[in-house]
């Protein structure tokens, strides 16, 4: 218990340290400037670690990383309360009406793109000679194909996008990861030999995403509906912002005890506590203090989260072909999202649906990776090909966060400007 509270206590401190010379110095965004610097005070310890072996400070921190069991951390702990957080605040009505292009975008565009980055990695390491069976392509597929929420909503705190798009990458976002974790147990689950004789036949593959997924709906449906109801009988703020905790915590056990999506669950839970249950159920004192403290509360977790991802640098093996596939895998990445993105949008445009010109590129640039990707890859065993994978992801995964990050804002407000300029020079305006 003492070492889980000092590891605590370090990461809190460093987020502080961290966040104070972000905020003084490099004026970045408040996360990305975390990864920033908690990735150059990685390099440094690696390069110190190279020219005085001795000091082994590289073990130490690799050390510290694998007490602190990354994959674990944000799969059972984090998310949860992230997820929750995030589906708090937005409009469901928004998302309801815009339900067909985020439903196929969530499942028919992350298993598109599933498909298109593994067979993309797969065509490449048999150029390059890389022992990767086309099982772990597809893995790499699952688990780097769907968009990370926790990365894609902090991104929308501060950049300002058309109500209607926004709709669709915030809910795109919190539901296509529950679709991309259950892709990755199933192919993973193939991989490793748990998943029977019968793990590649349709029915099955077809029955497990059900249950994963409707089951994590009904759960988070039902959980939130009965806190939903006994928040209704009290006023009393503390005690109703610990009845959403409880929510939280409680209903990801469930999850995990009937395997059914917990992520999907908190998703939908969250939804309903934010949009029926702070409106009907909540005084406005407890609404104030009960959108506070989640707020507050999903900044540390933030903070945490894209710390640790920093940090993660000192855990992955570079060698020349990986570092090439790595950089390939990011076009490939961004090409797959681009065709996963335009077939559900071409598809609701033959029935009459609008999008703005810019939707597509868009919704491109603005599907970020991030800590979700790393924690699935962490929890494959231990092999050759998972290390491979581990840093893949994480070069991508650190391409979408610092570069696509930082340039979602100039990017997104450049292209909201020309779909408006194009909009306002037709002829029936």
């Amino acid at each position: 218990m003492r070492a889980f509270f000092d590891i605590a206590a370090a990461v809190i401190v460093l987020a502080a340290i961290f966040g104070y010379l972000n905020h003084r110095f490099l004026k970045l965004p408040h996360t990305i400037g975390l990864v920033v610097i908690a990735l150059a005070v990685s390099l440094v310890v690696l390069g110190l670690d190279a020219v005085r072996p001795s000091l082994e400070l590289g073990t130490q921190v690799r050390g510290v990383m694998a007490s602190i069991d990354f994959s674990n951390t944000l799969m059972q702990g984090l998310l949860s309360f992230l997820l929750f957080a995030g589906a708090l605040h937005v409009d469901l009505a928004a998302l309801a009406s815009r339900k067909w292009v985020i439903g196929l975008m969530a499942t028919l565009g992350t298993v598109l793109s599933t498909f298109l980055i593994g067979g993309g990695i797969w065509l490449l390491v048999q150029s390059l000679g890389v022992d990767l069976p086309v099982i772990y392509c597809l893995i790499f597929g699952s688990l780097i194909a769907p968009t990370d929420p926790v990365a894609v909503l902090g991104i929308l705190k501060r950049v300002h996008v058309p109500p209607s798009l926004e709709a669709k990458i915030a809910g795109e976002s919190l539901f296509n990861d529950g679709v991309g974790i259950v892709i990755f147990l199933i192919l993973s689950g193939i991989a490793v030999g748990t998943g029977g004789d019968h793990a590649l036949e349709p029915l099955v593959i077809a029955q497990f995403f059900l249950v994963e997924a409707l089951g994590g709906v009904l759960l988070g449906i039902t959980t939130g509906y009965i806190t939903f109801r006994l928040l209704k009988t009290v006023d009393e703020h503390n005690l109703e912002i610990i009845m959403t905790l409880a929510l939280v915590m409680g209903t990801f056990g469930i999850a995990d005890e009937l395997h059914v999506s917990g992520p999907i669950a908190m998703v939908c839970a969250g939804l309903l506590i934010g949009n029926v249950g702070t409106r009907f159920a909540m005084s406005e004192k407890t609404r104030e203090h009960t959108i506070g403290f989640w707020s507050l509360l999903d900044e540390i977790l933030n903070s945490v989260l894209f710390l640790l991802i920093g940090f993660e640098v000192v855990v992955i093996t570079l060698t020349g072909d990986v570092l090439i596939m790595g950089l390939v895998a990011i076009p490939l990445v961004l090409a797959a999202r681009f065709v996963s993105v335009a077939i559900p949008v071409a598809s609701l445009k033959v029935v009459g649906q609008q999008f703005s010109n810019g939707a597509i590129r868009i919704l491109t640039w603005g599907g970020l990776r991030g800590g979700i990707s790393v924690a699935l890859v962490l929890s494959l065993p231990p092999t050759p090909e998972r290390e491979i994978l581990l840093t893949v992801t994480y070069i991508v995964v650190l391409f979408s966060i610092i570069v696509q990050g930082l340039t979602m804002e100039p990017v997104l407000r450049k292209l909201v400007r020309d779909d408006a300029e194009e909009s306002s020079a037709r002829p029936d305006h």
